[in-house]
Protein backbone atom coordinates (compact mmCIF):
# COMPACT_ATOMS: atom_id res chain seq x y z
CA UNK A 1 0.00 0.00 0.00
CA UNK A 2 1.22 3.30 -0.97
CA UNK A 3 2.48 5.55 1.96
CA UNK A 4 0.18 9.01 2.58
CA UNK A 5 3.03 10.80 3.48
CA UNK A 6 4.20 10.29 0.01
CA UNK A 7 1.20 12.55 -1.54
CA UNK A 8 2.69 15.12 0.56
CA UNK A 9 5.57 15.13 -1.12
CA UNK A 10 4.25 15.13 -4.46
CA UNK A 11 4.60 19.07 -5.23
CA UNK A 12 8.23 18.33 -4.27
CA UNK A 13 9.23 15.40 -6.78
CA UNK A 14 7.17 17.40 -9.65
CA UNK A 15 9.13 20.09 -9.35
CA UNK A 16 12.26 17.97 -9.43
CA UNK A 17 10.96 15.42 -12.10
CA UNK A 18 10.06 18.80 -14.70
CA UNK A 19 13.52 19.83 -14.58
CA UNK A 20 15.15 16.34 -15.12
CA UNK A 21 12.48 15.57 -17.65
CA UNK A 22 13.88 18.70 -19.49
CA UNK A 23 17.24 17.72 -18.68
CA UNK A 24 17.39 14.22 -20.12
CA UNK A 25 15.38 15.30 -23.08
CA UNK A 26 18.63 17.22 -23.64
CA UNK A 27 21.02 14.94 -23.14
CA UNK A 28 18.74 12.52 -25.38
CA UNK A 29 19.33 14.93 -28.40
CA UNK A 30 22.70 15.47 -27.43
CA UNK A 31 24.67 12.37 -26.22
CA UNK A 32 28.13 13.62 -26.76
CA UNK A 33 31.60 12.49 -25.88
CA UNK A 34 32.62 16.05 -24.64
CA UNK A 35 29.28 16.59 -22.89
CA UNK A 36 30.04 13.48 -20.62
CA UNK A 37 33.27 14.47 -19.68
CA UNK A 38 32.23 18.10 -18.67
CA UNK A 39 30.05 19.65 -16.47
CA UNK A 40 27.17 19.32 -18.75
CA UNK A 41 23.68 20.72 -16.89
CA UNK A 42 21.57 17.60 -18.43
CA UNK A 43 24.45 15.21 -16.84
CA UNK A 44 24.95 16.63 -13.85
CA UNK A 45 21.58 16.99 -12.74
CA UNK A 46 19.98 13.50 -13.62
CA UNK A 47 22.98 12.11 -11.66
CA UNK A 48 23.04 14.35 -8.83
CA UNK A 49 19.32 13.06 -8.64
CA UNK A 50 20.42 9.10 -8.92
CA UNK A 51 22.32 9.82 -5.51
CA UNK A 52 19.47 11.63 -3.77
CA UNK A 53 17.20 8.87 -5.57
CA UNK A 54 16.89 6.74 -2.46
CA UNK A 55 15.27 9.76 -0.77
CA UNK A 56 13.63 11.27 -2.92
CA UNK A 57 11.58 8.89 -5.19
CA UNK A 58 11.61 6.07 -2.59
CA UNK A 59 8.48 6.75 -1.73
CA UNK A 60 6.41 6.42 -4.64
CA UNK A 61 6.44 2.28 -6.00
CA UNK A 62 5.90 4.05 -9.29
CA UNK A 63 9.56 5.59 -9.37
CA UNK A 64 10.96 2.56 -8.96
CA UNK A 65 11.84 1.87 -12.72
CA UNK A 66 13.06 5.40 -12.81
CA UNK A 67 15.66 4.84 -9.92
CA UNK A 68 17.04 1.69 -12.73
CA UNK A 69 17.06 4.16 -15.18
CA UNK A 70 19.18 6.56 -13.36
CA UNK A 71 21.38 4.00 -12.08
CA UNK A 72 21.83 2.45 -16.00
CA UNK A 73 22.84 6.17 -16.79
CA UNK A 74 25.10 6.36 -14.18
CA UNK A 75 27.27 3.40 -15.48
CA UNK A 76 26.65 4.35 -19.17
CA UNK A 77 28.39 8.20 -18.21
CA UNK A 78 30.88 6.44 -16.03
CA UNK A 79 32.19 4.02 -19.08
CA UNK A 80 32.42 6.89 -21.80
CA UNK A 81 34.41 8.69 -19.10
CA UNK A 82 36.97 6.14 -18.89
CA UNK A 83 37.32 5.23 -22.89
CA UNK A 84 40.70 6.74 -23.63
CA UNK A 85 42.63 6.57 -27.01
CA UNK A 86 41.37 6.53 -30.83
CA UNK A 87 41.78 3.45 -31.77
CA UNK A 88 38.72 1.70 -33.61
CA UNK A 89 37.77 -0.08 -30.32
CA UNK A 90 37.92 3.09 -28.36
CA UNK A 91 36.11 4.69 -30.99
CA UNK A 92 33.42 1.94 -31.02
CA UNK A 93 32.56 2.07 -27.14
CA UNK A 94 32.09 5.50 -27.15
CA UNK A 95 29.29 4.88 -30.07
CA UNK A 96 28.01 2.21 -27.70
CA UNK A 97 28.20 4.00 -25.07
CA UNK A 98 26.53 7.26 -26.45
CA UNK A 99 23.70 5.53 -27.70
CA UNK A 100 23.01 3.67 -24.86
CA UNK A 101 23.22 6.98 -22.87
CA UNK A 102 20.92 8.33 -25.76
CA UNK A 103 18.07 5.69 -25.11
CA UNK A 104 18.00 5.79 -21.37
CA UNK A 105 17.89 9.35 -21.52
CA UNK A 106 14.58 8.51 -23.81
CA UNK A 107 13.32 5.96 -20.95
CA UNK A 108 13.99 8.63 -18.11
CA UNK A 109 12.20 11.44 -20.05
CA UNK A 110 9.00 8.41 -20.78
CA UNK A 111 9.20 7.50 -16.94
CA UNK A 112 8.82 10.69 -15.62
CA UNK A 113 6.17 11.83 -18.08
CA UNK A 114 4.29 8.60 -17.12
CA UNK A 115 4.00 9.60 -13.43
CA UNK A 116 3.25 13.65 -14.18
CA UNK A 117 0.22 12.14 -16.42
CA UNK A 118 -0.79 9.40 -13.21
CA UNK A 119 -0.53 12.20 -10.62
CA UNK A 120 -2.33 15.17 -12.85
CA UNK A 121 -5.24 12.83 -13.75
CA UNK A 122 -5.65 11.63 -10.64
CA UNK A 123 -5.54 15.09 -9.18
CA UNK A 124 -7.99 16.29 -11.44
CA UNK A 125 -10.51 13.20 -11.43
CA UNK A 126 -10.49 13.91 -7.65
CA UNK A 127 -11.12 17.56 -7.92
CA UNK A 128 -14.30 17.49 -10.36
CA UNK A 129 -15.51 14.57 -7.97
CA UNK A 130 -14.84 17.01 -4.39
CA UNK A 131 -17.22 19.67 -3.53
CA UNK A 132 -16.00 23.07 -2.88
CA UNK A 133 -13.36 22.37 -4.42
CA UNK A 134 -11.27 25.78 -5.26
CA UNK A 135 -12.84 27.07 -8.93
CA UNK A 136 -9.26 28.62 -10.19
CA UNK A 137 -7.39 25.22 -9.05
CA UNK A 138 -9.87 23.34 -10.82
CA UNK A 139 -9.77 25.67 -13.99
CA UNK A 140 -6.18 25.55 -13.62
CA UNK A 141 -6.19 21.61 -13.96
CA UNK A 142 -8.58 21.23 -16.55
CA UNK A 143 -6.15 23.50 -18.69
CA UNK A 144 -3.37 21.37 -17.54
CA UNK A 145 -4.85 18.60 -19.04
CA UNK A 146 -6.39 20.00 -22.13
CA UNK A 147 -2.86 21.20 -23.10
CA UNK A 148 -1.28 17.46 -22.45
CA UNK A 149 -4.24 15.76 -24.31
CA UNK A 150 -3.47 18.17 -27.44
CA UNK A 151 0.24 17.07 -27.67
CA UNK A 152 -0.96 14.21 -29.81
CA UNK A 153 -1.65 10.30 -29.35
CA UNK A 154 0.53 8.71 -26.66
CA UNK A 155 -0.46 5.11 -26.04
CA UNK A 156 -0.05 5.11 -22.12
CA UNK A 157 -1.45 8.51 -21.83
CA UNK A 158 -4.73 6.89 -23.39
CA UNK A 159 -4.53 3.58 -21.36
CA UNK A 160 -4.76 6.18 -18.00
CA UNK A 161 -7.67 8.17 -19.17
CA UNK A 162 -9.47 4.92 -20.11
CA UNK A 163 -8.97 3.49 -16.17
CA UNK A 164 -9.53 6.70 -14.61
CA UNK A 165 -12.74 6.91 -16.44
CA UNK A 166 -11.98 10.62 -17.31
CA UNK A 167 -13.69 11.09 -20.48
CA UNK A 168 -16.90 10.24 -18.25
CA UNK A 169 -16.10 12.41 -15.04
CA UNK A 170 -15.69 15.27 -18.13
CA UNK A 171 -18.79 14.80 -19.62
CA UNK A 172 -20.55 14.51 -16.31
CA UNK A 173 -19.06 17.86 -15.14
CA UNK A 174 -20.34 19.38 -18.64
CA UNK A 175 -23.69 18.32 -18.42
CA UNK A 176 -23.98 19.73 -14.61
CA UNK A 177 -25.78 23.08 -14.57
CA UNK A 178 -24.98 22.77 -11.03
CA UNK A 179 -21.29 23.79 -11.77
CA UNK A 180 -19.88 27.25 -12.41
CA UNK A 181 -20.23 27.74 -16.31
CA UNK A 182 -16.36 28.84 -16.17
CA UNK A 183 -15.81 25.05 -14.88
CA UNK A 184 -18.02 23.44 -17.63
CA UNK A 185 -16.65 24.85 -20.24
CA UNK A 186 -13.02 24.24 -19.21
CA UNK A 187 -14.70 20.38 -19.56
CA UNK A 188 -16.21 21.30 -22.67
CA UNK A 189 -12.73 21.68 -24.45
CA UNK A 190 -11.14 18.78 -22.43
CA UNK A 191 -13.87 16.64 -24.02
CA UNK A 192 -13.26 18.06 -27.53
CA UNK A 193 -9.70 17.39 -26.87
CA UNK A 194 -9.75 14.09 -25.89
CA UNK A 195 -11.63 13.58 -29.23
CA UNK A 196 -9.28 14.75 -31.10
CA UNK A 197 -6.35 12.72 -29.40
CA UNK A 198 -8.25 9.67 -30.45
CA UNK A 199 -11.46 9.65 -32.17
CA UNK A 200 -11.96 6.15 -32.85
CA UNK A 201 -12.03 5.71 -29.08
CA UNK A 202 -13.43 8.86 -27.80
CA UNK A 203 -15.80 9.41 -29.93
CA UNK A 204 -18.33 6.20 -28.95
CA UNK A 205 -18.08 7.75 -25.07
CA UNK A 206 -19.68 10.93 -26.10
CA UNK A 207 -23.34 11.15 -24.65
CA UNK A 208 -24.03 13.30 -27.83
CA UNK A 209 -27.69 14.38 -26.36
CA UNK A 210 -26.40 15.47 -23.50
CA UNK A 211 -23.27 17.29 -24.57
CA UNK A 212 -25.54 19.56 -27.24
CA UNK A 213 -28.00 20.59 -24.96
CA UNK A 214 -25.08 21.51 -22.30
CA UNK A 215 -23.17 23.54 -24.80
CA UNK A 216 -26.16 24.90 -25.96
CA UNK A 217 -27.33 25.83 -22.75
CA UNK A 218 -24.73 27.44 -21.68
CA UNK A 219 -24.97 30.28 -24.73
CA UNK A 220 -21.18 31.46 -24.60
CA UNK A 221 -18.64 31.59 -27.30
CA UNK A 222 -16.23 29.03 -25.45
CA UNK A 223 -19.24 26.11 -25.64
CA UNK A 224 -20.27 27.24 -29.37
CA UNK A 225 -16.52 26.81 -30.09
CA UNK A 226 -16.48 23.22 -28.76
CA UNK A 227 -19.80 22.34 -30.46
CA UNK A 228 -18.76 23.24 -33.99
CA UNK A 229 -15.50 21.06 -33.04
CA UNK A 230 -17.73 18.10 -32.13
CA UNK A 231 -19.47 18.95 -35.49
CA UNK A 232 -16.18 18.33 -37.41
CA UNK A 233 -15.01 15.52 -35.51
CA UNK A 234 -18.40 13.53 -35.51
CA UNK A 235 -19.94 14.60 -38.73
CA UNK A 236 -23.52 13.38 -39.93
CA UNK A 237 -24.03 11.16 -36.59
CA UNK A 238 -23.80 14.49 -34.45
CA UNK A 239 -25.99 16.50 -36.57
CA UNK A 240 -28.65 13.78 -36.54
CA UNK A 241 -28.58 13.78 -33.21
CA UNK A 242 -29.08 17.75 -33.22
CA UNK A 243 -32.08 17.47 -35.49
CA UNK A 244 -33.45 15.04 -33.63
CA UNK A 245 -32.83 16.69 -30.34
CA UNK A 246 -35.23 19.80 -31.66
CA UNK A 247 -31.68 21.93 -31.37
CA UNK A 248 -31.74 23.53 -34.93
CA UNK A 249 -34.49 26.58 -33.74
CA UNK A 250 -31.85 26.99 -30.79
CA UNK A 251 -29.28 27.35 -32.92
CA UNK A 252 -30.88 29.85 -35.36
CA UNK A 253 -31.85 32.32 -32.43
CA UNK A 254 -28.18 32.77 -31.90
CA UNK A 255 -27.89 34.20 -35.22
CA UNK A 256 -29.92 36.96 -33.73
CA UNK A 257 -28.14 37.99 -30.49
CA UNK A 258 -26.41 41.35 -29.93
CA UNK A 259 -23.00 39.28 -29.04
CA UNK A 260 -21.34 39.44 -32.74
CA UNK A 261 -18.87 36.47 -31.60
CA UNK A 262 -21.51 34.55 -30.50
CA UNK A 263 -23.58 35.38 -34.03
CA UNK A 264 -20.21 34.43 -36.52
CA UNK A 265 -19.83 31.10 -34.12
CA UNK A 266 -23.31 30.09 -34.74
CA UNK A 267 -23.05 30.63 -38.48
CA UNK A 268 -20.36 28.54 -38.39
CA UNK A 269 -22.16 25.95 -36.58
CA UNK A 270 -24.80 26.42 -39.07
CA UNK A 271 -22.35 26.08 -42.15
CA UNK A 272 -21.04 22.81 -40.67
CA UNK A 273 -24.32 21.31 -40.60
CA UNK A 274 -25.34 22.13 -43.49
CA UNK A 275 -21.91 20.40 -44.56
CA UNK A 276 -22.47 17.15 -42.73
CA UNK A 277 -26.30 17.18 -42.51
CA UNK A 278 -28.48 14.83 -44.06
CA UNK A 279 -31.96 16.14 -45.73
CA UNK A 280 -33.62 16.38 -42.36
CA UNK A 281 -31.05 19.06 -41.18
CA UNK A 282 -31.37 21.03 -44.29
CA UNK A 283 -35.20 20.67 -44.27
CA UNK A 284 -35.08 21.80 -40.53
CA UNK A 285 -32.26 25.42 -40.92
CA UNK A 286 -34.81 25.92 -43.81
CA UNK A 287 -37.76 25.70 -41.99
CA UNK A 288 -36.89 27.62 -39.20
CA UNK A 289 -35.95 30.95 -41.31
CA UNK A 290 -31.96 30.52 -41.81
CA UNK A 291 -32.45 32.18 -45.49
CA UNK A 292 -34.41 35.11 -44.20
CA UNK A 293 -31.76 35.77 -41.54
CA UNK A 294 -28.82 35.11 -44.00
CA UNK A 295 -30.40 37.28 -46.42
CA UNK A 296 -30.54 40.26 -43.06
CA UNK A 297 -27.08 40.16 -42.18
CA UNK A 298 -25.91 40.05 -45.39
CA UNK A 299 -27.51 43.26 -46.02
CA UNK A 300 -26.25 44.87 -42.56
CA UNK A 301 -23.03 46.51 -42.51
CA UNK A 302 -21.76 43.19 -41.19
CA UNK A 303 -22.63 41.82 -44.43
CA UNK A 304 -21.53 42.44 -48.51
CA UNK A 305 -20.95 40.99 -51.31
CA UNK A 306 -17.83 39.03 -52.41
CA UNK A 307 -19.11 38.39 -56.10
CA UNK A 308 -17.50 41.82 -56.24
CA UNK A 309 -14.28 40.49 -55.26
CA UNK A 310 -14.96 37.59 -58.25
CA UNK A 311 -15.49 35.19 -55.95
CA UNK A 312 -18.18 32.97 -57.59
CA UNK A 313 -16.80 34.65 -61.09
CA UNK A 314 -16.55 31.89 -63.77
CA UNK A 315 -13.42 33.54 -65.39
CA UNK A 316 -11.21 34.64 -62.61
CA UNK A 317 -8.04 33.42 -63.81
CA UNK A 318 -5.37 30.89 -61.54
CA UNK A 319 -2.68 33.52 -61.46
CA UNK A 320 -4.99 36.08 -59.76
CA UNK A 321 -6.24 33.76 -57.03
CA UNK A 322 -3.67 33.95 -54.31
CA UNK A 323 -4.41 38.19 -54.29
CA UNK A 324 -8.12 37.31 -54.27
CA UNK A 325 -8.07 35.36 -51.37
CA UNK A 326 -5.91 37.55 -49.10
CA UNK A 327 -8.25 40.33 -50.54
CA UNK A 328 -11.36 38.34 -49.83
CA UNK A 329 -10.00 37.46 -46.18
CA UNK A 330 -9.41 41.27 -45.19
CA UNK A 331 -12.85 41.95 -46.46
CA UNK A 332 -14.44 39.05 -44.22
CA UNK A 333 -12.95 40.39 -41.28
CA UNK A 334 -14.72 43.03 -41.01
CA UNK A 335 -18.12 41.68 -42.71
CA UNK A 336 -18.23 38.29 -41.79
CA UNK A 337 -21.15 37.74 -43.25
CA UNK A 338 -20.81 39.15 -46.35
CA UNK A 339 -22.51 36.92 -49.00
CA UNK A 340 -23.40 34.27 -46.25
CA UNK A 341 -26.35 33.16 -48.28
CA UNK A 342 -24.09 31.84 -51.36
CA UNK A 343 -21.94 30.13 -48.52
CA UNK A 344 -24.44 28.21 -46.55
CA UNK A 345 -25.47 26.99 -50.15
CA UNK A 346 -22.02 26.07 -50.80
CA UNK A 347 -21.65 24.02 -47.73
CA UNK A 348 -24.84 22.03 -49.04
CA UNK A 349 -23.22 21.52 -52.37
CA UNK A 350 -20.30 20.39 -51.58
CA UNK A 351 -21.07 18.51 -48.23
CA UNK A 352 -21.25 14.66 -47.53
CA UNK A 353 -24.79 14.79 -46.11
CA UNK A 354 -26.82 14.76 -49.53
CA UNK A 355 -27.63 12.93 -52.18
CA UNK A 356 -27.19 14.89 -55.80
CA UNK A 357 -30.82 15.33 -56.03
CA UNK A 358 -31.49 16.51 -52.71
CA UNK A 359 -28.54 19.01 -53.31
CA UNK A 360 -30.40 20.42 -56.69
CA UNK A 361 -33.73 20.40 -54.67
CA UNK A 362 -32.30 22.62 -51.92
CA UNK A 363 -30.63 25.00 -54.46
CA UNK A 364 -33.95 25.83 -55.93
CA UNK A 365 -35.71 26.48 -52.48
CA UNK A 366 -32.77 28.56 -51.41
CA UNK A 367 -33.27 30.50 -54.49
CA UNK A 368 -37.46 30.73 -54.05
CA UNK A 369 -36.89 31.63 -50.51
CA UNK A 370 -34.23 34.30 -51.49
CA UNK A 371 -36.73 35.88 -53.72
CA UNK A 372 -39.30 36.16 -50.77
CA UNK A 373 -36.93 37.40 -48.64
CA UNK A 374 -34.91 40.32 -50.28
CA UNK A 375 -36.43 43.66 -50.35
CA UNK A 376 -35.64 44.63 -54.17
CA UNK A 377 -35.15 42.96 -57.28
CA UNK A 378 -31.65 44.12 -57.08
CA UNK A 379 -30.76 42.72 -53.92
CA UNK A 380 -32.06 39.21 -54.71
CA UNK A 381 -30.93 39.29 -58.26
CA UNK A 382 -27.27 39.84 -56.86
CA UNK A 383 -27.75 36.87 -54.17
CA UNK A 384 -28.88 34.58 -57.02
CA UNK A 385 -25.96 35.26 -58.91
CA UNK A 386 -23.73 34.35 -55.94
CA UNK A 387 -25.92 30.98 -55.07
CA UNK A 388 -25.35 30.08 -58.80
CA UNK A 389 -21.78 30.81 -59.37
CA UNK A 390 -20.83 29.91 -55.91
CA UNK A 391 -22.14 26.11 -56.47
CA UNK A 392 -22.03 23.73 -59.35
CA UNK A 393 -24.67 24.17 -61.69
Amino acid sequence: MEDPSSKEDNPRVLKVLEALKQASHELQAHPTYKSANSNSSAIKALLELETESDSILSNDPHLFTLSQHLADLKTHVETLKRTRGYGLRSFLTRRVSTHSISRVAGSIESEIQAWIDRESIESLIKGLKEPGKNEDELVRLLTQFEDRVSQGFNCELQNLVLKSKAFSVLQSVLCDPNCSKRIRESAAFCVAALIRFNKDVFVGQVNMGGTIHALLDMRSTHSLKVLCELIKFTKSPFVDEIVCNGEIPEILTLLETKDLDMKVLAFDCILEIGYFGRKEAGEALLKGGLIKNLVELQRSELGGDLIEMGKFEAENKEIEEKKREKREKRFLENHPFASCVARFAVQLEVGEGLRQREKRAFKLEILERVRGASISDAEAATIIAEVLWGSSP
